[in-house]
């Protein structure tokens, strides 16, 4: 069975493994068809990831189907075509009783920080695959992105009329500002690549967008955008350090910041910035059950159209050639999708 393993940053290796043993009790053996490639992963293979664990099999946006079921498993069945939810949760700590298993204490992400889906077949646990025979295995690998932009969502409660910063504009800023646009927000997005902000405008018409260029000219745009009011709710996803700590300068008065993206480095602001405008910071982590099935059903229902985000596809055999190349902006990659299996 072939794989990709990530033996340390920058270097991906393709990988002969034994096939998986039979699923056990409440576990599915599955085919994986496609891979997302998350901001995570290039982050992973840069070094640049804080939690993520070498040598390692990346793959954690995932559609599979299943092939065998082991016992005391009811909820798929042999057949199906699922999304994985790839947080293991161990159930019993504080945050898993509280309903909270996005943020379990020994939480394991697979193709974080252990061994994910870039490979043939795998078992996983059955109760984190969510089905549904109606979506592609494309749209199914989406759906986890489309997850954390959900759940960052709501931590930030974006209301009808309120004036939302989103800052990057990647496959997680297009997860979040899907859900946000189904509040009624007025809408921002920011980014340092001028052709994510085309994308949005010309895929979602969004109109107020600001390339940022380190001259501190967005704080001029974003007055003039908010009749200097600034931002009810901003969200950065961007993972850098700096753009994290610069994000509460763009936080109106008892507004609020969501921090999604993660970063090895310390975050700095002057107090004031934060206890002047009695300002709110929450973080964002990782995905709810109920987000995964939520998003199958908008999917469904064509509310959310994910089509034009996959602006790359390669096969499996290509992924070490391809890979490097992602991660550099000029690539013009939006969604790059890994094809395992045709």
């Amino acid at each position: 069975m072939l794989a990709i393993r990530l033996e340390k940053p920058r270097h991906l290796e393709c990988i002969e493994l034994q096939s998986p043993t039979a699923p056990g009790l409440g576990q599915a053996l599955v085919r994986t068809h496609r891979v997302g490639i998350c901001g995570t992963d290039y982050s992973g293979y840069l070094g640049k990831h804080p939690l993520f664990r070498y040598p390692l099999i990346p793959g954690h946006e995932l559609g599979v189907e299943v092939l065998e079921v082991g016992e005391d498993v009811s909820i798929i069945k042999v057949g199906d075509h699922c999304s994985v939810e790839p947080y293991m949760n161990c159930g019993s700590c504080y945050a898993c009783r509280k309903g909270n298993s996005n943020c379990c204490e020994v939480l394991k992400v697979i193709g974080v920080m252990v061994d994910g889906g870039l490979c043939e077949e795998f078992v996983v646990r059955a109760d984190k695959l969510h089905p549904s025979n109606r979506l592609s295995f494309e749209q199914l690998a989406l759906v986890e992105t489309l997850g954390i932009g959900c759940h960052a969502t709501e931590r930030g409660a974006p209301k009808e009329d309120d004036s939302v910063l989103i800052i990057g504009a990647g496959p997680i800023g297009l997860a979040t500002l899907a859900f946000t646009r189904l509040s009624g927000a007025s809408i921002t997005v920011m980014d340092m690549v001028q052709s994510r902000l085309d994308f949005c405008q010309q895929t979602y018409d969004i109109k107020n967008t600001i390339l940022f260029d380190g001259s501190g000219s967005e704080k001029s745009q974003m007055d003039e955008i908010t009749n200097g009011e600034l931002y009810e709710l901003v969200t950065d996803v961007t993972g850098s350090h700096h753009s994290m700590g610069n994000a509460l300068n763009y936080v109106a008065h008892t507004g609020r910041l969501v921090y999604v993206g993660i970063t090895t480095e310390k975050i700095c602001f002057p107090h004031p910035s934060l206890h002047r405008p009695e300002m709110t910071i929450k973080g964002s982590r990782n995905a709810l059950p109920k987000d995964f099935r939520r998003i199958i059903n908008l999917i469904e229902d064509g509310v959310i159209d994910t089509n034009p985000w996959i602006t790359h596809r390669t096969p499996l055999e290509n992924v070490i050639e391809n890979f490097s190349k992602y991660t550099q902006a000029e690539s013009g990659v939006i969604k790059a999708m890994i094809e395992v299996t045709k």
